[in-house]
């Protein structure tokens, strides 16, 4: 029987299926860390440099993992730490559990070192559940409330734990008046709209033409389904950013990304179908999305508030992606007209092309989609690819041809700078024996990432694959911001805003006992990634490119287009580079092979 309310909280999470946890130490929370250790591995802890990673990690545990994320932290600082890294988690949909400390109960309310009103600092983040702990039999129903809602309503739960409380001794809950007896488990429920609902679905789909179907995260498990329903609508497919392992990129008619980061066949796509299918998507930008009123809707998400959320639907369907699928299956139509998808099909042939041209052509002194490009053909099966939230994800989005049984993700939601290491290292430990890789633009290395490469130098011997691999963009330039303001304010690049420091990163890794690895020659870029994908350790890949080569979105407005020109009127301090790199993309585009 467990002694204390530490050794019980450890207990009970191991009784719920929990074995590993991210955070970091302090005297508020030393209870359940005294816990923890005494019972002798059962869970195990993983310790970050800071608590914002540990929560990323809990985050992208539960991502790659499909199980709970745990994370824990000390009262005050320690707790607050979490924040963002929860919120990312919250609003990618992840089941994850807090657990932070609390200064002594007798002291609360008197102003006490540390002392933050904890409940109130998690409600928005963790609003599903978040409560403190005030007597030992109340920690086995917050335990098992905790776990069981974020896990079902698969959200962020919160649980406070004063210090003097966690070496209390353990109590169960009297059978009396006032008391609360909870139990463990849940599994998640088979969860399928009613018949009349997908005869309506797919009366509307089977009346479509031209069916473009997007996909998200929701639909991560269910590529079977997707591929079958794609095929009998003779359907293109686009891919949100966290649903961009939901099918593979080798099939003709997957479009790619879409939005702001995605491909010009999505954006014809959506621009011409009279028919939307959305799958476990909350994609964000409904500019990108077919005109309202320009296509009948059908929509499948677990979530209801997330129907018609984005555009208008005719049929929302409740339920799990790959059941609801195979309920619609049956009851569609073989479309005999392939025109549409032939069509699609073209215009995804000839992107590749355009993108192998814009990659290649040359920059001062790395494209920076070269990076990307070389890379795309090296990925290892079964890998996993994370991608920060700079520049660098639209290289991860458009240039990296996803097989079946890759995984990837990002910070989607919240789209925050430094989660792109926390996340390689929590794919490392949900999934040890799988190559990982992290790209990472020098802005989030500096943030945050690099102290978590010491995290790496410290769990790496554990791993039974060692293949990870960090890769930097360096280009002294906070360079997504910079675009940003030359393209949607119209302003020249602010440079004491947006210029970095150069960093040596890869001699960072090497002192900490990694592989570094420098390139500043595109032609060197596919050694250097066989070099790393065949390293014994894990490696710090610091390639030096260009940040005047743009980003160029799918479709260019008018308004960013006379922006754009306003910023170089204004006169950028990059301005000459700037110019020749917008010119070179897109000229490679326009005439394939010429730089």
């Amino acid at each position: 029987m467990a002694r204390t309310v530490g050794d019980f909280i450890v207990q009970r999470l191991g009784e719920w299926g929990v074995r590993l946890v991210f955070g970091y130490p302090g005297d508020g929370i030393n209870g359940v860390f005294g816990a923890m250790n005494r019972a002798d591995g059962a869970i195990t802890f993983i310790q970050a440099r800071h608590e914002e990673m540990a929560a990323f990690m809990a985050s992208a545990y539960a991502k790659f993992s499909g199980e709970l994320g745990v994370c824990i932290a000390t009262s005050g600082p320690g707790a607050t730490h979490l924040v963002t890294g929860l919120y990312d988690a919250r609003l990618d949909h992840q089941p994850v559990l807090a657990i932070a400390g609390q200064q002594a109960r007798s002291a609360i309310g008197g102003h006490y070192q540390q002392e933050l009103k904890l409940e109130a600092t998690f409600q928005d983040v963790a609003g599903a559940f978040v409560h403190q702990a005030s007597t030992a039999p109340q920690v086995r129903h917050l335990v098992d409330r905790a776990v069981r809602i974020a896990k079902a309503e698969r959200t962020v739960t919160a649980i406070v734990l004063p210090s003097d409380l966690q070496e209390e001794d353990y109590m169960e809950p009297p059978r009396k008046h006032g008391t609360v007896h909870s139990g463990v488990g849940y599994t998640d429920p088979r969860v399928v709209p009613y018949d009349r609902d997908l005869d309506r679905a797919a009366e509307v789909l089977n009346a479509g033409e031209k069916v473009a179907i997007l996909v998200g995260a929701g639909a991560l498990h269910a590529t079977d389904e997707v591929v079958a329903v794609a095929e009998a609508l003779g359907a293109g497919v686009a891919k949100a950013l966290l649903g961009k392992a939901a099918v593979p990129d080798d099939l003709p008619f997957v479009t790619g990304s879409i939005g702001i980061l995605g491909t010009k066949p999505s954006w014809d796509m959506m621009n011409e179908c009279d028919t939307l299918l959305m799958i476990g998507s909350g994609f964000p930008y409904a500019e990108f999305l077919p005109k309202e009123g320009q296509a009948r809707g059908v929509q499948i998400d677990l979530k209801p508030g997330m129907l018609s959320l984005r555009y208008p639907m005719e049929v929302n369907l409740v339920g799990d992606s790959a059941e609801t699928l195979k309920a619609l299956l049956p009851r569609l139509k073989h479309k005999a007209d392939r025109s549409w998808r032939e069509g699609i099909e073209a215009n995804i042939a000839e992107w590749w092309k355009d993108l192998e041209a814009r990659a290649m052509a040359s920059a001062n002194p790395v494209n920076p989609q070269r990076v990307t490009w070389e890379l795309s053909p090296r990925l290892p099966e079964r890998v996993i690819v994370t991608s920060d939230s700079g520049s660098c994800a639209n290289w991860y989005a458009r240039d990296l041809k996803f097989r079946r049984g890759m995984m990837g993700s990002l910070s989607g939601g919240l789209a925050s700078m430094g989660a792109a290491v926390p996340y390689a290292i929590a794919a490392k430990f949900a999934h040890p024996d799988r190559p990982v890789i992290a790209l990472v633009g020098d802005g989030a290395m500096q943030m945050n990432n690099m102290a978590e490469l010491i995290t790496v130098a410290k769990y790496w011997q554990l791993w039974t694959n060692r293949t990870w691999i960090c890769c930097v963009f360096n280009n002294e330039d906070l360079n997504q911001v910079t675009w940003e303001q030359r393209v949607m304010q119209g302003d020249p690049k602010f440079e004491a805003s947006q210029d970095l420091p150069n960093v040596p990163y890869h001699k960072f890794a090497e002192l900490i006992g990694l592989k570094g690895i420098y390139v500043d020659d595109p032609e060197k870029l596919g050694a250097a990634w066989d070099e790393a994908l065949a390293s014994d350790r894990p490696v710090l890949l610091e390639v030096k490119t260009d940040p005047d080569v743009p980003p160029l979105p799918s479709h260019i407005t008018l308004e960013q287009a006379r922006k754009f020109a306003s910023t170089l009127l204004k006169g950028d301090p990059d301005e000459g580079g700037v110019i020749l790199g917008t010119a070179k993309q897109v000229l490679n585009t326009v005439l394939p092979h010429r730089d």
